[in-house]
C-alpha cells in the first residue's frame, strides 16, 4: 500500500536530473527536499535551479515567481531528512551498487507507505528493488532532460512493483504536467532501447565517412522531423552517459547495442558533450 496524499517530495541527487525534478516539483506547488552527498554538489544544483527559473521567468512561463518557487525547495546532505517525504526520486548515478544503497537506506528512513521511485534510464527496477523489503512499493520514474523543458516520463514496472504504486507514479508525473508512456523492466526500457541504437548508428556513420556529422544531423532532422539529430543529441545527453547506457544494453542484448569506436574514443578523451565545451560540437 502507499500514500495517495502526496505533498512533499524527496529528490536524492542534485545533478542535472535531481535539480530538474526539484524545479518542477516546487513549480508545481509541491514542497522538496533534495538531498546530496556533498554541501557543494547541493549548491551546484540550487544554481542549476535559478538558472533555470531566470530563463523561464523570462519567457513567461512559470506559474510563480522564481523567489516563490526557490523556495519550496530545502538542501541538505542527510538523507534522514527526506524521512517526512511522501514521495521520494532517487536520481543518483547510473549505477546498480550505488542505487541499491539508496534504497536500502531510503527503506530504512522512509514509513512503508511512501513510494519509492528511481529515474534510471536503463537499470533494471526489479534488481534494483531487489535488496528492500517492500519491492512492491519501488517503481521506475524516468524523466526526460531537460527536465523542465521535455514533457515525457517513461513509468517502468519492477517485477514486484504493485498497480497502487504504477497508478500513482502515473498521477504525479501527470500533476506536473508530463505525459507518460508505461514500460515493462526490459533493459533500456522504452526510449533507450530504441535511441541509443540510433545514436550509435548516427556515430558509426560520421566515423566511416558516410557524411560530415552537419549532414548526417540536418538528414536525420529534415529526413525524420526529429529536432535533433543524433551527434547534436548525444552531446547533449552527454558521450558519457550515451556510452554508458550503450555498454549496459550490449551487456544484456548483444551485439546489436555494441558501443560506437568513436563513441569510446570521444568519451576517453574527456570530450563529453555540451557539459564539457566539446563533444561532436564545439560550445561556449
Amino acid at each position: 500500500m502507499v500514500r495517495d496524499q502526496i505533498d512533499r517530495i524527496g529528490v536524492v541527487g542534485a545533478g542535472t536530473m535531481g535539480s530538474g525534478i526539484a524545479q518542477v516539483a516546487a513549480t508545481h506547488g509541491y514542497d522538496v527536499r533534495m538531498r546530496d552527498v556533498e554541501p557543494e554538489f547541493v549548491e551546484n544544483g540550487f544554481g542549476s535551479i535559478e538558472h533555470s527559473l531566470d530563463r523561464l521567468a523570462g519567457k513567461d512561463a512559470l506559474p510563480a515567481d522564481p523567489e516563490t518557487i526557490r523556495d519550496r525547495i530545502e538542501g541538505t546532505t542527510d538523507l534522514d531528512d527526506l524521512a517526512d517525504c511522501d514521495l521520494v526520486v532517487e536520481a543518483a548515478l547510473e549505477n546498480m551498487d550505488v542505487k541499491r544503497d539508496i534504497f536500502a537506506d531510503l527503506e530504512s528512513v522512509c514509513d512503508d507507505d511512501v513510494l519509492l521511485a528511481t529515474n534510471t534510464s536503463t537499470l533494471s527496477i526489479t534488481s534494483i528493488a531487489s535488496v528492500l523489503d517492500r519491492p512492491e512499493r519501488v517503481v521506475g520514474l524516468h524523466f526526460m532532460n531537460p527536465v523542465p523543458i521535455m514533457t515525457g516520463v517513461e513509468v517502468v514496472v519492477g517485477q514486484k512493483t504493485t498497480d497502487e504504486a504504477v497508478e500513482l507514479a502515473h498521477e504525479i508525473a501527470e500533476d506536473l504536467e508530463k505525459t507518460t508512456w508505461e514500460s515493462d523492466d526490459k533493459p533500456g526500457f522504452v526510449t533507450n532501447r530504441i535511441l541509443m541504437p540510433w545514436i550509435n548508428e548516427g556515430i558509426r556513420a560520421y566515423d566511416e565517412g558516410v557524411a560530415t556529422k552537419e549532414d548526417i544531423d540536418a538528414g536525420m532532422e529534415l529526413g525524420t522531423n526529429v529536432p535533433m539529430g543524433p551527434l547534436t543529441l548525444a552531446d547533449h545527453i552527454g558521450l558519457d552517459i550515451c556510452l554508458h547506457a550503450s555498454e549496459t544494453l550490449y551487456e544484456e542484448l548483444g551485439d546489436r547495442y555494441k558501443p560506437a569506436y568513436l563513441l569510446k574514443r570521444k568519451v576517453e578523451a574527456g570530450e563529453l558533450g555540451k557539459k564539457t565545451g566539446k563533444g561532436f560540437y564545439e560550445y561556449d
